[in-house]
């Protein structure tokens, strides 16, 4: 057991195919620009990121990946009141599988002992949709998500999306799912169209459970205020 759950995290060190944006935790303002950089376990190698404010509620990403992981996203802050706020983003991903996410997030603003503005801690709701992916077919997911930054220099967020048509959400943590759909006849006739590993890569394909999960470490380098004219 305990060698099977290595391998499931060297998978996801290595291979997880489907990334996703790093966003704004805390409104921008019209003209501010932003920029870092994020470690993913989706993507493997860091990656830039850059957000530039549209309003005092829009804003956008780009992300550059060295290997794959570039791709554009847009917020909107859909509600404010006092510490907490809520955004919608929409998201393009360009990797193995080429996701589009939709995400619903919720943050909320602690405050400090001084009164002064503290942590950001967040969840979210995820849609997922993978159009063609490394095997050729369609994937849609729905998933959750949790995050913090303890500060304005660095954040964290971990969620999974789960695609209910290539494998029941009870067998998540199945190691031996392959073996599974070949002995269970109803599973073989409902799953056996969905393989989760592609034979020619051997990369998770756009059904398997690796591909919805998402765990990422970011750097804020520079907050730039909108210029004074």
């Amino acid at each position: 057991m305990k060698h099977q759950l290595f391998i499931f995290f060297v998978i996801i060190i290595i291979g997880g195919c489907a990334t996703h944006p790093t966003v704004s935790t805390t409104p921008m303002e019209q003209g501010e620009k932003r920029f870092g950089w994020s470690w993913s376990a989706e993507n493997v190698l860091p990656f830039l990121w850059y957000r530039y404010g549209l309003s005092d509620k829009d804003d956008i990403g780009l992300r550059l990946g060295p290997v794959y992981g570039s791709g554009i996203d847009y917020s909107r802050i859909l509600y404010t009141k006092d510490n907490k706020w809520d955004v919608m983003n929409l998201a393009w991903s360009m990797n193995p599988n080429y996701n589009t996410d939709f995400t619903y997030y919720k943050f909320k603003q602690r405050k400090s002992n001084d009164d002064k503005p503290g942590a950001i801690s967040w969840w979210g709701l995820r849609m997922m949709y993978i159009a063609k992916g490394i095997s050729g077919g369609t994937s849609t997911r729905i998933g959750f998500l949790l995050g913090g930054q303890p500060n304005d220099k660095w954040g964290y967020e971990i969620g999974y999306s789960h695609d209910f048509n290539s494998m029941p959400i009870t067998n998540l943590f199945d190691f031996q799912w392959n073996d599974t759909v070949k002995n269970d006849p109803s599973l073989n006739r409902r799953y056996s169209d969905t393989p989760h590993t592609d034979p020619a890569s051997g990369l998770p394909t756009e059904y398997s459970r690796l591909t919805g999960i998402s765990f990422r470490v970011y750097v804020n380098l520079e907050m730039r205020p909108p210029a004074v004219e």
